[in-house]
């Protein structure tokens, strides 16, 4: 057995689950109770993030997560060892192994994705005391405007959840306004509201004079209604 980490003697074992991957791994999730004060942090650095289908998000701050897309670097070689799985005669052993070698790739992909994905989490929150995001449905985005592939890349799902419970250890608070909230379509600086935006738009343009990044101007409203939620 390879244990991740150590264990203190004040955790009591509450269960264990045992799982196996299509790789044929197998792994034990052992869930543990301990009792632990976390002291709230006050709220000085705040950052808004809006959600980007190409580079996973862009900050109010005008950082972007410059996202790798692993999936689609992976596209081309999967395309070409599924191919070869579908002419395998079903039940033999090779198709078993080309089985196993088109799990591996999935594998790698996810694998490649979780790592990038703790990493910016934990960079993220080691700057920021909160961080305000929209309540989005992944699920129904990935559906209606038929963007499956590139939501599923981007692990926005996964992201938002490290971020929670990593803010939540640290006392920090992960704040999710409406999502609803019309934040591309609002000037950041006046506040003035358009009735239409296209999303060929990439630039926010107001009758203020405001001209900025339609992504950043977004995140910069994100982060605007998350202070007022906030307060």
């Amino acid at each position: 057995m390879k244990q991740h980490r150590p264990v203190p003697e004040n955790f009591c074992i509450k269960s264990a689950t045992v799982s196996k991957t299509p790789t044929g791994k197998y792994f034990v999730s052992v869930l543990f109770e301990y009792g632990e004060v976390i002291q709230p942090v006050k709220v000085e650095n705040v950052v808004g993030l809006d959600f980007s289908m190409k580079e996973l998000f862009v900050s109010s701050d005008g950082v972007t997560a410059a996202y790798p897309r692993y999936y689609h670097q992976s596209m081309e070689q999967l395309q070409k060892e599924q191919r070869r799985l579908s002419k395998c005669r079903i039940g033999s052993n090779n198709r078993n192994k080309q089985r196993i070698k088109v799990a591996r790739l999935y594998e790698k992909v996810s694998y490649q994705r979780k790592d990038f994905l703790h990493k910016l989490s934990r960079q993220i929150i080691n700057v920021y005391d909160a961080v305000c995001i929209e309540d989005l449905n992944m699920q129904g985005m990935s559906q209606s405007l038929n963007f499956g592939k590139s939501v599923h890349d981007n692990g926005w799902g996964i992201f938002t959840s490290l971020l929670g419970y990593k803010l939540s250890e640290q006392g920090k608070k992960l704040i999710k306004i409406d999502k609803w909230y019309p934040s591309s379509k609002t000037c950041s600086c006046c506040g003035k509201v358009k009735e239409e935006l296209s999303l060929s738009e990439r630039t926010y343009r107001c009758e203020c004079g405001f001209v900025c990044d339609r992504d950043v101007n977004a995140a910069r409203n994100i982060k605007k209604q998350g202070i007022l939620v906030l307060a």
